[in-house]
């Protein structure tokens, strides 16, 4: 099941949905490079806090707050005193859960930890606005012993885990509860607040007894979600300034590993920690739940981070080969959670700081003499004399640090990133398990449609029959063919929409992309080509918590358009075994859709590794004379291998006549093929090029190629493989069933047409061509 099918309902009020918001935020953080913890910490964090107030924002009422909040290490002293507690102790920071003490207990004590008691937090409820107010939850705390001996099993780290498994238990168990922080390293205070209001309401915080040696503060502007008391801002490990643009793909693609996910460290727990992120969450708090898994799982954390926000590492970005092989090898385990972002994280003991690929949030940084370290969306967040400085500078695209707390040291980009390429032989493993496929363009055009009369003949028949019209000809793929671009027109698409159409449409017509807005902005793809990929591969490993070099065995494709010479290479690879069914139907569109689901369900666990969706004539079936569309194809068969938990390592291949256009290409890509080969345009181009036919496909191929990264550039999303599964469209003229089976997530504010009518539409389409 994919991740938004499993979404809890939501209210709806019209036209309006919640994922229609944005949001820009302020993030900072400052730390002892001594590690000692000091109240001036604390206060220094909440200095901070009351500068980048202006990067929040409030509602109708003026007092609360979209959020705002602090990250610190647990004051094990001050709780000592003020909650009565002994020996190692963890702490959960609740929100709500009146009456639901005994289930929480019992979560604890079935983990085999110890509860040493409850304390309710201090609170000044007329510090803060009436809205906030009128949604305050009961707040509290929880002290957690570990049980079974000092530090239980794995001493402080493996109780560290334990108490991570007992907050995603609790979570399970208590519905009316939410968790802020479960650590015995960390703990969070935050809430609906202003910047100025976060002190004076949880009078701990001026307690001089209350210490850190490092503070990661953020103010939230809301614009991705409303605001509430659970989605301030920090979470349990990060705080994010920015939007995670290919959210949809990135909880898509999690969603479908969760069936492959083991670890060592976690063992039989790991089934309890699924999944691994819950709908109805924020992109912010989706990434935490993701960087928390891995690093609870044994990553380092600038390790995790750089697997999650890579920088680019194409070929023609100037880099180290070992560092270009990290993220090689890392981009086959996990897609860039990619979009405009400054993020603050932290393991519990040090900290750190990374900047997005494209460079679109700012991040600035002090490092004076005495070992105070300062980071912030922007200068001046402290008053530090010049004198005091010892060195400063900003987080560069695609760059992060280190502020090792252990080692008493800031560490750099280029020194992590070396560290962390030279740890395993990346280079070697990417070197001797990477297939790659494309390049070919020996054979254009398939036999059947092969120069003469008869191949002519042939190949109008095939265009009557998918749909070919003298515009589709002459404006986009004529061009395409002798330009390498996409054509440009001054006027915009004036047809009329699909569902109003008196004409038959291909089922892509019906799908509109959706665009950047608000601060995740739109990317430019020509000035930003430097650090978008349209690369994809097959074979990916679906456990991302391990590291083998089998996960470098894969097919990879420079890019997902496909010649004929490129996908027979693909059908021919022996450690990748191929299964071709073909996309016709009979009398039931919907029977054989749900035939073509189980029979690829079926090839991949005989052991087919690639799925060939194909529409030729070679794929015909006698008794099923009507070609299905390839788009309901693609989704019955991606919904039916990530329910049966096998479709990471699976690559799903389109051979398809009616695919012509960039916008078909994309909507397939947005619901999980993973490439396609257009034989007939191929054909089609062939015929244009005449004696160079070869030149004319190259050219249609780039020209799709740049127009996948134009469409991609839109949402502000660089690469391919965050943008496969994201399904960043919205439909218009199909019916809430159709949507629900096939195209769960999208929205098709107006209904239309359902699966029935489709099926009904095609036979008569096909029928009288």
């Amino acid at each position: 099941m994919n991740i938004e099918e499993r979404r809890e309902p939501e209210e709806r009020q019209g036209l309006y949905r919640r994922e229609y918001e944005h949001d820009a935020c302020g993030v900072g953080m400052v730390a002892n490079l001594s590690r000692e913890a000091s109240h001036e910490i604390v206060e220094s964090g909440l200095t901070i806090l009351k500068r980048l107030m202006h990067r929040g924002a409030t509602g109708n009422d003026p007092d609360t707050g979209d959020g705002a909040g602090l990250l610190l290490r647990v004051p094990r002293e001050f709780f000592r005193k003020a909650a009565g507690v002994a020996g190692d102790f963890g702490v959960a920071m609740l929100f709500g859960g009146e009456g639901d003490e005994g289930k929480i207990e019992g979560v604890v004590a079935a983990e085999g930890c110890e509860v040493l008691g409850w304390r309710e937090v201090p609170v000044d409820p007329a510090a803060i606005g009436a809205v906030a107010r009128a949604s305050l939850p009961r707040i509290r705390q929880l002290f957690i012993g570990p049980g079974g001996g000092e530090g239980g099993d794995g001493g402080a780290a493996g109780f560290e885990r334990r108490l991570y498994v007992v907050r995603r238990q609790i979570e399970k168990a208590a519905g009316g509860v939410y968790v802020c922080s479960c650590s015995s390293r960390t703990i969070v205070y935050k809430g609906l607040l202003l910047a100025t209001q976060i002190e004076k309401f949880y009078p701990d915080l001026s307690d001089p007894g209350f210490v850190s040696p490092f503070a990661i503060v953020h103010q939230r502007y809301s614009t991705n979600t409303s605001p509430t008391w659970e989605l301030a801002h920090p979470f349990r490990a990060i705080a994010h300034n920015g939007e995670i643009n290919a959210l949809k793909g990135n909880l898509n693609a999690l969603a479908a590993r969760e069936a492959s996910l083991s670890s060592d460290a976690f063992g039989a727990d790991i089934g309890k920690l699924l999944p691994v992120v819950h709908g109805g969450q924020s992109d912010s708090a989706s990434l935490d739940n993701v960087f928390e898994l891995l690093v609870a799982a044994g990553r380092d954390a600038p390790h995790a981070m750089m697997m999650l926000i890579p920088q680019a590492w194409g070929e023609k970005y100037h880099m180290g080969h070992d560092i270009r092989a990290f993220y090689e090898y890392h981009s086959a385990l996990m897609e860039p959670w990619d979009g405009p972002a400054a993020v603050a994280f932290t393991d519990g003991t040090s900290l750190g700081a990374a900047l997005d690929r494209n460079g679109l949030r700012p991040a600035r940084w002090t490092l004076t003499g005495d070992g105070l370290f300062v980071l912030a969306s922007e200068a001046g967040v402290l008053d530090i004399a010049p004198d005091r400085v010892a060195r400063h500078g900003r987080l560069r695209p695609g760059s992060l640090l280190w502020l090792d707390l252990e080692r008493h040291r800031l560490v750099e980009d280029a020194e992590l990133k070396a560290f962390y390429a030279r740890r395993r032989p990346y280079r070697r493993w990417v070197k001797e398990n990477h297939i790659p496929v494309t390049g070919l363009f020996t054979e254009i055009v398939p036999s059947h449609l092969a120069d003469g009369a008869g191949g002519r003949a042939a190949l109008r028949r095939e265009q009557r029959r998918f749909g070919y019209t003298l515009e589709d000809m002459e404006l986009i793929i004529r061009p395409m063919a002798e330009t390498g671009r996409e054509n440009v027109g001054a006027m915009g698409n004036d047809a009329s929409l699909a569902c109003l159409s008196k004409r038959p449409r291909v089922l892509f017509d019906y799908f509109h992309q959706l665009f950047a807005q608000v601060t995740n902005p739109p990317i430019d793809p020509i000035r930003e080509e430097l650090v978008m990929s349209i690369m994809t591969y097959i074979g990916n490993d679906g456990n991302i918590l391990s590291e083998t070099p089998g996960h470098a065995r894969l097919v990879k494709m420079t890019r997902p358009v496909l010649t004929d010479d490129e996908l027979r290479r693909l059908r021919n690879i022996p450690e990748f075994p191929a299964k071709t069914l073909p996309m016709f139907f009979g009398e039931s569109l919907r029977e054989s859709l749900d035939a073509l689901a189980a029979d690829a369900l079926a090839a991949v666990k005989s052991g087919a590794k690639i799925v060939v969706l194909s529409d030729s004539p070679a794929a015909s079936v006698a008794d099923r004379p009507f070609r299905m569309p390839s788009l309901l194809a693609v989704a019955a068969v991606n919904k039916a291998l990530t329910e049966a938990g096998v479709r990471p390592s699976v690559g799903i291949v389109v051979e398809s006549g009616e695919v012509r256009e960039v916008h078909h290409f994309a909507v397939l890509l947005g619901f999980g093929a993973t490439a396609v080969n257009p034989y007939l345009a191929l054909a089609s181009v062939s015929e244009i090029g005449g004696d160079d036919a070869v030149k004319a496909a190259s050219n249609y191929v780039s020209a799709v190629c740049k127009g996948l990264m134009k469409t991609m550039s839109k949402m502000g999303i660089s690469t391919l493989r965050s943008y496969r599964s994201a399904r960043i469209f919205e439909a218009v003229g199909l019916g809430p069933d159709i949507m629900r089976e096939y195209f769960a997530g999208v929205t098709s504010p107006v209904g239309g047409l359902e699966l029935e009518d489709l099926g009904a539409l095609i036979q008569e389409d096909s029928r009288r061509c």
